[in-house]
């Protein structure tokens, strides 16, 4: 979002996070400007039964938790490291002048604000259909376009069951049962336990990697049956 020599030039400072070590919790008071600079954050809401609703994954360069510098009201959601994760902290009076100097980033957050609005009602209007096979695809189809949690190169879904389920609203085993229709009419792909919101292609990504070795591997295997 924001280069992280120009937070560390107006003040920001480093702070690391272990798995499942809480940044901020809903409700409490703001007083940073966070952006992930390597692991992930979960940003969610708990229901009355203490289930998790997830708002969004913040992945790196991504900031986390901004509504608060902008409206002055306490935070609307809870953070949550998923991995080990390194965050930049700058103090909310530094952020609000590097707005005021820099202009051009002010316009980039009223971009972000309005995307993730846009994403709330397109969700809410889905979740609203009570069709489970129209939520889930409609919200693969929209993370597609904003090349967000799906692999361009190789069409990885990189959510897992349980996060699609906290972001619909859904139960897993519905969402599991969802997966396996799609996969039937041919809307996406599963293979060794992923999904692909497409056929299964190369990549060089990290997290899509270790899976493209196992279907290398498995092809060499039916190579050699084949031969013998």
């Amino acid at each position: 979002m924001i280069d992280v020599k120009l937070l560390l030039e107006r003040g920001a400072t480093y702070i690391n996070l272990l798995p499942e070590e809480i940044l901020f919790r809903e409700g409490s008071h703001c007083k940073y400007y966070y952006q992930v600079v390597s692991g992930q954050v979960r940003w969610i809401n708990f229901n009355e039964a203490g289930n998790e609703y997830l708002q969004t994954l913040v992945e790196k360069d991504e900031s986390v938790g901004e509504l608060p510098l902008f409206d002055g009201q306490p935070y609307a959601a809870t953070a949550i490291a998923n991995k080990p994760t390194r965050i930049a902290r700058l103090p909310k009076a530094y952020f609000h002048q590097l707005l005021v100097d820099h202009p051009q980033i002010h316009f980039a957050f009223s971009s972000l604000l309005a995307q993730r609005l846009r994403f709330k009602f397109f969700m809410l209007k889905k979740m609203a259909e009570h069709n489970p096979e129209s939520i889930v695809e409609n919200l693969l189809e929209y993370l597609a376009g904003q090349k967000s949690h799906i692999c361009s190169t190789c069409n990885q879904v990189q959510l897992t069951r349980k996060q699609i389920a906290q972001m619909t609203g859904l139960r897993v085993e519905t969402v599991i049962r969802v997966i396996r229709n799609l996969n039937v009419k041919g809307v996406l792909r599963i293979h060794k336990r992923k999904v692909y919101f497409g056929d299964p292609a190369s990549c060089v990504h990290k997290v899509c990697r270790k899976d493209e070795e196992n279907r290398t591997n498995q092809n060499r295997k039916v190579v050699v049956t084949k031969i013998i």
